[in-house]
């Protein structure tokens, strides 16, 4: 059951452009965290994360969550802006390469189709809580994900400014060249 609150997304005009790591010395990158769980709050109508109180120690918490957490940019070829360390070793990518990586390459070439319906579904309805698909990590180890919730992340304004997604639920696939 949902405390009562504001359903109103968190102040960001703009993604911070500072793409450095979460850390203690930028407050765990708090404004992105505030979008990408105020927005999920807001759109799916539960939390992401049990709040916190504290934004700081919230976005700490978010970054060190045992589950996946992506988001992207609106830029016609979206680019990471946010992994948390779950992503991370999931994709076997540190930080720094996964913030310049431009999210279509989260997928085999051959599902990109199917990625960007599944993008254009989100940015029609808000948010979907249904996803299933491969993905594949920088190794070239693939996966399947299931039940991963996608939603857009919404500033004060009602403009999207990206999109996130988060999911707990994934199956180890043989590589390409063993499925054959």
């Amino acid at each position: 059951m949902l405390k009562s609150r504001s359903m109103t997304p968190p102040i960001a005009p703009e993604l911070n452009p500072d793409r450095s790591e979460p850390s203690a010395g930028n407050r765990y990158q708090a404004g992105h965290a505030a979008l990408i769980v105020g927005s999920h709050l807001c759109l799916l109508q539960r939390e992401l994360l049990p709040e916190a109180g504290d934004p700081v120690e919230l976005a700490r918490r978010l970054y060190h969550a045992p589950f996946v957490v992506l988001a992207h940019d609106t830029a016609d070829d979206p680019v990471f802006f946010y992994a948390n360390l779950a992503a991370q070793r999931l994709f076997e990518m540190v930080w720094a390469e996964i913030v310049r990586l431009p999210s279509r390459y989260s997928a085999e070439p051959l599902a990109r189709g199917e990625r960007q319906r599944l993008l254009d579904r989100v940015a029609q309805h808000g948010f979907i809580d249904d996803y299933a698909g491969v993905r594949v990590s920088a190794s070239g180890k693939r996966f399947q994900v299931a039940n991963a919730r996608v939603w857009n992340l919404v500033e004060a304004a009602g403009r999207v400014v990206g999109q996130a997604a988060a999911f707990s639920d994934w199956t180890p696939l043989p590589s390409s060249d063993q499925a054959d």
